[in-house]
């Protein structure tokens, strides 16, 4: 049996809560740009969405997990949990698991681009179902 994932924790072994510790400890620039930037979308297109930590990573709650961000050297990933269900007419999304798609996201111009809006809102409207 697989133990849950880990919660970020600080060099002195203390459990980040909140999105803001996570990018003050773990991010640098453009990675904290894009995350505020990302915070700002969902706070305006999914504003019954909770911000939380979840599996180590900032994510967004509704009924269930909406979104969930996680970085690496040249982006931040933000994938939508039930983004397999999503309509794609603009080709964004990647993946090819049962319910996870996700973007790519290098500069907060990415997380700008109005057909960021249309997935958010579609996740919003499958967390209502």
């Amino acid at each position: 049996m697989r133990s849950a994932p880990s919660s970020p924790r600080t060099s002195e072994g203390e459990i980040i809560k909140d999105i803001d510790e996570y990018v003050t400890r773990h991010l640098t620039e453009p990675q904290s740009s894009i995350v505020g930037a990302v915070r700002a979308l969902m706070a305006a297109h999914a504003p019954g969405a909770h911000e939380v930590i979840s599996r180590g990573s900032p994510a967004w709650e509704g009924k269930k997990m909406i979104a969930i961000i996680s970085r690496s050297k040249t982006h931040i990933t933000l994938a939508f949990a039930r983004g397999a269900e999503f309509k794609d007419p603009h080709g964004l999304l990647d993946g090819v698991g049962k319910t996870t798609r996700h973007v790519k996201l290098k500069t907060v111009s990415d997380v700008e681009d109005a057909r960021l809006v249309d997935y958010v809102r579609q996740a919003v409207a499958l967390d209502a179902q």
